[in-house]
């Protein structure tokens, strides 16, 4: 499966803006992908005020998603901020090539900047079925809680959507790969570049770890987009020569409680 990640900056609160830039960014390049990966609300920007960017899962960014899956003939996912039944929602959509949607609502919400006040955290861990590749998507603070993204089901990928700022960007690498390696997966992480309205600055560093931790796509600083290979084959012929995962620990996980 092949993989484009888009590593650029946002534009504050403007989801016009952003689908403009983006839009740029997925039609300009020619080479054919299966899948494109972008950061964590990409419309927006990692903004506390939802009311502002909130939109609909029938709003004007998911039409135009499907839009460009449609005409890329790809699938394309990312992260961006729903209101639905009187909540607000940091919701992932993995949008397939003919418009057909799932749906994973960040569970770990980031209180260190007060996520946990303004938006509802899901519950619910997803697999996607794409192309052969079991996948599992996951958004940014997500990344911290290993538990939670454990390999029970024998996922192929795991995806992280991101907007990780500069200061913390060392457990951001070290953490990818540390998912890559434990659940013998590939992991792909989507950051963002360029500066917020809350003054934090965002280097990307996104990139691409294989299962046994080796990079495919190095940690990238640049705005660009950088496509990558995935070797399904190779990925389970090394499971079956060193089949870690057979002694793997199970757990249950409990919703979390409301604050």
């Amino acid at each position: 499966m092949k993989v484009a990640l888009i590593q650029t900056h946002l534009t504050w609160e403007n989801p016009t803006e952003n689908r403009s830039h983006l839009a740029q960014k997925i039609t300009g390049f020619m080479e054919e992908v299966d899948l494109i990966v972008l950061p964590e609300m990409f419309s927006s920007g990692f903004t506390m005020n939802p009311k502002i960017v909130a939109e609909t899962m029938q709003g004007e960014t998911i039409s135009w998603l499907q839009h460009l899956a449609k005409a890329k003939n790809c699938a394309i996912t990312g992260s961006l901020v729903i209101a639905e039944n009187g909540n607000f929602y940091n919701r992932l959509v993995f949008v397939f090539p003919n418009g057909d949607l799932q749906t994973y609502d960040k569970r770990h919400l980031f209180t260190l900047a007060g996520e946990d006040k303004v938006y509802t955290a899901g519950t619910e861990k997803i697999l996607i079925e794409y192309k052969g590749f079991k996948i599992c998507p996951l958004i940014c603070y997500d990344l911290r809680f290993p538990v939670f993204s454990r390999n029970v089901e024998n996922y192929d990928l795991l995806i992280y959507v991101a907007n990780w700022p500069k200061p913390r960007i060392n457990a951001w690498n070290i953490l990818l790969k540390a998912r890559a390696v434990e659940n013998m997966s590939y992991a792909i992480g989507v950051n963002r570049i360029g500066m917020d309205n809350n003054n934090l600055e965002y280097i990307g560093h996104s990139q691409v770890v294989d299962f046994l931790g080796n990079h495919l796509v190095e940690p990238q600083e640049t705005d660009g987009v950088f496509i990558v290979e995935l070797d399904q084959e190779k990925l389970h012929e090394t499971r079956s020569k060193l089949a870690f995962l057979n002694d793997r620990d199970f757990f249950n996980i409990t919703p979390q409680s409301k604050k």
